[in-house]
């Protein structure tokens, strides 16, 4: 049982596998929806005109497809394999891989708990799912700062299983963002006021941020983490506490994600 609506939305892209193929079309399962119909003209199959549809897809096969309508009334999902490129299908296979390794952990948390997958969807995994964007971001989460995860959903059981399994099977990601920031101040206490805003950047979260000279009045401002979601808040943190700190002392101040 996925954890996730019953039908797909529009424009999201989607893992299925070929089922059936004829000289209009293509008809797909889809993997992440509970094995639902969807079909493929023979029109989205490839850019350009196709003489023999079984030259792009074949039965069996798994592919990553773009959602063009979905009619639920009709239980019709229509997709397109030509409206996608190469970097967002292998980062579509890479999330769907996460997701499938991501709901094995939670068979083992639910093994862990002595109950049934489908108990943990309603009493934890909807809501983790929500917050993070998906289980396997949570699981992450939970293998890269315990304690952090710990503290923010309490000390329950499915919370130590879910640190458990984590700090078992998860090796936490890194993450490295950054940006520069321009600040001046043409006032006779420019220097410290410029000096006080870059340090008021760094104490938003010490641990994660940093500030390097590129060259006055150019700074970049690093973070580091586990979570890109986290490290770009952070990141959004940091530099707005810098600019207000500048422009409450009568400088000037502008940032420029890279």
């Amino acid at each position: 049982m996925p954890l996730r609506a019953e039908y797909p939305a529009e424009g999201e892209l989607i893992v299925g596998t070929v089922t059936s193929i004829r000289n209009f079309g293509a008809f797909v399962t889809l993997d992440e929806y509970n094995a639902r119909e969807a079909f493929i003209h023979l029109s989205e199959v490839a850019t350009g005109w196709v003489k023999y549809i079984r030259d792009h897809v074949r039965e069996g096969q798994k592919i990553v497809a773009r959602v063009l309508r979905v009619d639920t009334s009709k239980s019709q999902v229509d997709l397109s394999l030509k409206r996608i490129n190469d970097h967002q299908r292998r980062e579509k296979i890479q999330s769907w891989k996460n997701e499938q390794r991501a709901m094995r952990l939670l068979a083992l948390v639910a093994q862990h708990l002595k109950v049934e997958v489908e108990a943990t969807h309603g009493e934890f995994a909807e809501e983790l799912v929500e917050k993070y964007g998906s289980l396997f971001e949570a699981f992450e989460a939970a293998a890269a700062d315990t304690k952090r995860f710990q503290k923010e959903w309490g000390k329950l059981p499915w919370v130590t299983a879910i640190v458990k399994i984590a700090e078992e099977n998860i090796v936490p990601p890194h993450v490295t963002i950054s940006g520069i920031l321009e600040v001046t101040d043409g006032g006779p206490a420019g220097v410290d006021s410029v000096r006080a805003s870059l340090l008021e950047a760094e104490q938003t979260d010490p641990t994660s941020v940093t500030v390097q000279y590129v060259g006055a009045p150019k700074y970049r401002v690093k973070v580091e983490g586990t979570q890109y979601k986290q490290a770009e808040e952070v990141l959004k943190k940091a530099t707005e506490a810098a600019l207000t700190k500048i422009k409450a002392a009568g400088g000037q101040g502008t940032f420029t994600r890279s």
